[in-house]
């Protein structure tokens, strides 16, 4: 087998895995000979084998034969101290300034891409101030929030322009099962001094999705130690999660802590404008890919309506019904859209989240949600608390004891009243009925 098949075979893997699975596994291994139906690879370390051979084995395996290649089975060794050149190549990776490559960043993501709108122009504006380097202000900054909002974008963008305002500075970025993956190997292979030595070295650390390491003792051990040395010596820690720290399940009440003492941003659901103005933003860039495709009017504003949770799902949408008009070479119309995208339109169709209703409702009530979910039982918390309970019951599929347990573990039978009181007050008191309706109609923007 050539190296340009095994090239091809690592195109798929990335596109199948995933950019944080394959740097992490499949970047490190060397493609070494092919013979007698054995792939032969060579790896840093045993457990990097293992790992693969486990996890991924089966899906090489499919891709090299796709490729033409007649692969029954893999076979990884740790190359021997005769191969000082292989062997210096694959330790040398994650020191110095290669560092900052501790995940591979994507061209895509930087600010002159990302829209704002009012869901997460403070995100933004914090990313912007970190990014121009300077003294610290805050630290850490912690950017949290649902699937496809833009956290991974705008640590993206922070890494992207740091290298380019200030190259001299050492910026790791690395997802959270990456900085799990270098701790367990430095123990595997008892170079901790080592692993110390790289973290506490850097200028700017970015850890992306920290809710992983929840409920991983050690790990959060290091990584406890690791924040306070750089917070101590002046450096820049950025971290990204789906929720606030203090709603991490399994994180250490010390590293929560740690976490909430710098500036903690919520990026918020998007919102129709916005939703629109990232639709017209992916039509510009296609508009130079498809030239001869024309878009009918209302296609757009279709799209920002009925796609409404995840960013991800919108822009893959549009992708897709470029590429489609494009195959078939017709114009993109309200009709064609809801044929090409009558799957993606059914499965986004009134997917409202229990967390985005105690959002909404704590927004229109003007109380903070901690207060909503904690235990307080004042009136001014315990009606919008039993108004979202209302809610979450009537427009998700979430059980009473999963409702229960979304509002500060509550028991299902107080899920049960709470539900029972609404519905009672609704029929009888018009301003309850008039904000349900209110807020109903405003989760299914």
């Amino acid at each position: 087998m050539t190296n340009d098949i095994w090239a091809k075979v690592l195109g798929a893997l990335k596109g199948a895995l995933g950019a944080n699975s394959y740097s992490s596994w499949i970047e490190p291994l060397e493609f070494s000979q092919l013979s007698g139906g054995v792939a032969t690879f060579d790896v840093p370390t045993n457990f990097i084998g293992n790992y693969v051979s486990q996890n991924f084995g089966d899906q090489i395996i499919y891709h090299m034969n796709k490729e033409g290649e007649d692969v029954q089975r893999l076979q990884f060794r740790v190359p021997s101290q005769a191969r000082p050149a292989a062997k210096s190549k694959s330790v040398s990776k994650p020191t110095g300034s290669d560092a900052a490559s501790g995940a591979p960043l994507d061209a895509r993501f930087t600010f002159d891409t990302f829209v704002v709108g009012k869901p997460n122009e403070l995100a933004h504006a914090a990313a912007r101030r970190v990014a121009e380097g300077g003294p610290v202000t805050f630290n850490p900054l912690f950017l949290y929030g649902g699937v496809g909002l833009g956290k991974t974008h705008l640590m993206h963008a922070i890494a992207a322009e740091l290298k380019v305002r200030s190259p001299e500075l050492n910026v790791l970025y690395l997802s959270a099962e990456q900085f799990m993956y270098r701790f367990i190997t430095a123990l595997r292979e008892r170079k901790m001094m080592d692993f110390k030595q790289l973290f506490r070295s850097v200028d700017v650390l970015m850890v992306d999705d920290v809710q992983f390491i929840g409920g991983k003792d050690s790990t959060q051990e290091e990584f406890f130690h690791t924040f306070n040395a750089l917070v101590d010596g002046q450096k820049q820690i950025i971290i990204s999660a789906d929720r606030a720290p203090g709603e991490i399940k399994d994180l250490e009440e010390r590293i929560k802590s740690r976490l909430q003492c710098g500036l903690v941003v919520d990026l918020h659901p998007t919102d129709y404008e916005l939703r629109l103005g990232i639709l017209q933003s992916k039509v510009d860039v296609y508009a130079a890919q498809y030239p001869e495709l024309e878009i009918a009017d209302g296609v757009l504003e279709f799209l920002a309506h009925r796609i409404s949770t995840n960013v991800r799902v919108l822009e893959g949408a549009l992708t897709r019904l470029f590429a489609f008009a494009s195959l078939v070479g017709r114009e993109i119309t309200l009709e064609l859209t809801q044929d090409c995208l009558s799957d993606v339109l059914k499965a986004s169709d009134r997917k409202v989240t229990v967390e985005e209703i105690q959002r909404k409702v704590s927004e229109h009530y003007n109380i903070r949600l901690s207060d909503m979910i904690g235990p307080k039982r004042v009136r001014n918390y315990a009606r919008p608390r039993q108004i979202a309970m209302y809610l979450a019951k009537q427009m998700t599929s979430r059980s009473l004891p999963e409702i229960g347990r979304r509002f500060g573990g509550r028991d299902h039978t107080t899920v049960m009243h709470g539900v029972k009181r609404i519905e009672e007050l609704n029929a009888l008191d018009s301003q309850i009925a008039d904000d349900l309706e209110l807020l109903r109609r405003a989760l299914q923007e």
